[in-house]
């Protein structure tokens, strides 16, 4: 059984109240402990000889004693700490993500705009964090052409047929494990496929066949999928295969879905830097469900 605890990101909005009680709710499945965190951003400077307020110590912390009464009522039998570290949440919460199995905040805290979608300090935490990272968003975000679905707890999980993340399907299996829910596979293929000519100035069709497309696209979603439906018997895993853009589909699908599970780009050698990638941005952005973004398991030596 993991240990490692999960990390709830906490500022006493009503955004983190909600990444709250999902953290409750995964600590609980998970048995493991929750651990409750504010980060306390520094003071602003000042000119020498101004006085100013310091900040309050962990235990004195306002915001944490906000927690402590919200979760007292929520999390018996649950082992409870509550942390109070000094710094920025884009920086200090991926370090604490370092030692945890699962990294929970709302789309939002108190800073910034208010019609922004998702707040920079998710996005940071999303791109850097070492463990999986669970965006709450608020509720009413509105879904297009969302198709039916049976009812019953659902993960949608994406894959990318052509470079499929592992680390990525690990996790929604374990989540499908979990929640006892079925798991719905994206795995959308571009169409229709054309080809620049270069002289004429035009697209043109290729001929490809799309059925073919698609039957390949299923074939090697359902050869991805072996291995964990191996480790997972007792989890429903469907592939829901599709044409055009991915992101859409994620989107479209995550209606009433308890969570969708996308991946985090791989560092590359001449590009060092953490990427997010443009699907799981789009996700981030849109999705109606919580959103796991997940990083790439360790390159095997």
């Amino acid at each position: 059984m993991n240990t490692l605890p999960v990390i709830a990101a906490f500022d006493g909005s009503d955004d983190s109240l909600r990444a709250l009680d999902w953290a409750l709710d995964a600590a609980r499945r998970r048995g493991a402990p929750l651990r409750v965190v504010h980060v306390r951003q520094y003071a602003v400077r000042v000119p020498a000889g101004v006085e100013v307020a310091r900040l309050p110590e962990p235990e004195d912390d306002p915001v944490l004693a906000r927690a402590r009464a919200y979760v007292a009522e929520r999390a018996e039998g649950l082992l409870v700490e509550y942390l109070g570290p000094e710094g920025t949440p884009a920086a200090v919460l991926p370090e604490l993500g370092a030692e945890a199995q699962l990294l929970v905040l709302g789309a939002r805290g108190r800073g910034g705009f208010a019609r922004l979608l998702l707040g920079s300090n998710g996005l940071a935490v999303a791109r850097d964090a070492e463990c999986p990272v669970v965006v709450v968003p608020r509720p009413g975000r509105e879904v297009d052409d969302a198709p039916p679905q049976e009812p019953g707890p659902r993960v949608v999980v994406g894959l990318n047929v052509d470079g499929p993340d592992d680390a990525a399907l690990a996790f929604a299996f374990q989540e499908g494990a979990l929640r006892d829910a079925r798991l719905q596979v994206v795995a959308a293929y571009p169409w229709p496929v054309q080809l620049w000519a270069g002289g004429a100035g035009e697209l043109l069709p290729t001929g490809i066949d799309q059925d073919a497309v698609e039957s390949e696209t299923r074939v090697l979603a359902e050869g991805f999928l072996a291995p964990h439906r191996r480790r997972h018997p007792d989890v429903r895993a469907e592939p829901y295969v599709a044409p055009g853009d991915a992101a859409a589909h994620l989107v479209a699908n995550s209606l009433d879905a308890d969570l969708v599970v996308v991946g985090r780009h791989r560092r590359r050698l001449l590009a060092p830097a953490r990427m997010m990638g443009s699907v799981t941005l789009a996700v981030l952005l849109h999705a109606a469900s919580p959103v796991a973004v997940v990083p790439p398991a360790p390159p095997e030596e």
